[in-house]
Order: C-alpha cells, then sequence, then structure tokens
C-alpha cells in the first residue's frame, strides 16, 4: 500500500473513532504511534471513541485489581505454609503464657492491680485473649465481667448478645454498656463494627504473674 493511501486509510479509520491499535490491526501494517500521531492529531474524534476509550480503561484497572487481589492471595497463601507449623506450639503452657502475656502488654490495661482488663473491638484478638487465658489458668468463670462500648445508633441488646456469644461470659455478667456520646446524631458507617468489647478478670495473681513475665522474659537468664 503506497504511503498516502496509507495515510488516507488511516484518517478514515480515525475519523471512525478507532484507537491507533485497531487501525494498525485493520490495515496489518506496522506504523509507529508517533507517525500515527501525526497523521491523525487534527481529526476531530466522535464521541462513540471516548465512550469507547472510557471502558477499554475501566476494564484496564479492573484487570489491575484483579491481578493485585490475586498476588496478595498468593502471598498470604505462602505465609500461611511456611508458619503453620507454628500453631501446634501453643499446646504447651509456657509458650501460651508467652503469648498472653506479651498480648496483654499490648492491649491490656496496666493500672488496675487487683484485676485484668483486657479491651479490643476485633472479636479475633477478644477470643484469643480470653483462649489462652483458659489455657494458662485454671479461671473460675463468675469473676469475669463484660463491658461492651459502642456508638450511639447502635443495637446495645444485639451487641451484648453478639459479645456473650464470642466470649462465652453470660449477659447476666454484663455491665450496662456505654454509648460514646461524641457519636450522637453520626450515622456509623461500618456495618460491621460491634463497638469494643472490654473483659475484666479479678485476680490481682494473675494479673502480677502477666505484668512481670515480659520483663523477665527481656532480662534473660
Amino acid at each position: 500500500m503506497l504511503m498516502n493511501s496509507l495515510k488516507d486509510s488511516a484518517k478514515k479509520l480515525r475519523k471512525r473513532g478507532k484507537t491507533y491499535s485497531e487501525i494498525k490491526q485493520i490495515l496489518n501494517v506496522f506504523i509507529p504511534q508517533s507517525t500515527l500521531s501525526d497523521w491523525c492529531k487534527n481529526i476531530p474524534l466522535p464521541e462513540k471513541y471516548f465512550k469507547k476509550i472510557k471502558a477499554i480503561n475501566v476494564k484496564s484497572q479492573k484487570g489491575a485489581v484483579e491481578a493485585c487481589k490475586l498476588k496478595r492471595e498468593i502471598k498470604i497463601a505462602k505465609i500461611i505454609d511456611r508458619n503453620k507449623h507454628l500453631s501446634p506450639l501453643l499446646k504447651n503452657r509456657n509458650i501460651a503464657l508467652i503469648s498472653l502475656s506479651l498480648l496483654y502488654l499490648a492491649e491490656g490495661s496496666k493500672t488496675k492491680r487487683g484485676s485484668l482488663t483486657f479491651g479490643n473491638s476485633d472479636p479475633f484478638i477478644i477470643d484469643m485473649f480470653l483462649d489462652l487465658l483458659r489455657k494458662c489458668y485454671k479461671i473460675d468463670n463468675s469473676k469475669f465481667r463484660c463491658t461492651v462500648q459502642c456508638r450511639a445508633d447502635q443495637d446495645i441488646k444485639k451487641l451484648e448478645k453478639f459479645w456473650s456469644k464470642i466470649t462465652k461470659i453470660p449477659p447476666s455478667q454484663f455491665y450496662g454498656t456505654r454509648i460514646d456520646k461524641r457519636t450522637i446524631g453520626k450515622k456509623t458507617l461500618k456495618l460491621e463494627y460491634k463497638g469494643v468489647c472490654r473483659i475484666d478478670y479479678f485476680s490481682a495473681d494473675i494479673f502480677t504473674e502477666l505484668m512481670k513475665l515480659p520483663r523477665i522474659l527481656h532480662a534473660g537468664p
């Protein structure tokens, strides 16, 4: 195909709203992108061209997001696979006790010397704390108390029922739910948010041991 004829054909296709990639495919001739851009720089494009480009961009972005998601899932799977052998170690009381003391050091209250006070909004963390506590010590369930702290527009009864199921602490051992007054008139946007659950367990001995243990570990033999 002669150059002028090729140029005219390319310009006609561009007027019809074809992309540069489509033009090269239709003409079945290699044309540098810069050459096509120069030939077609003053050609007005139809509305359908912009709709097409938008659709291509959306598809491309979606593909990139899916690829990133898959990459992350593969990475997480590898992390799980190389660490799954550690799970049985928590059956050892000493290792479970170390884990419990470090968890309490990070998330627990250090001021109430007569009891443990541990709070979090993540059901997994609350469940892990109680599971470790029950593994490491002979627990008197009657010494547990639970307090829910929530936003003003949340259903208190549903939250108390939810946390009672997670903690295995009966509703009769729940203190009155505390509502954050700063949230009055403000809508809760995160529907999965279940407020904060605070666990109190009355034992000065356990509190003292959990507070001392990290320092003993850090000091070494």
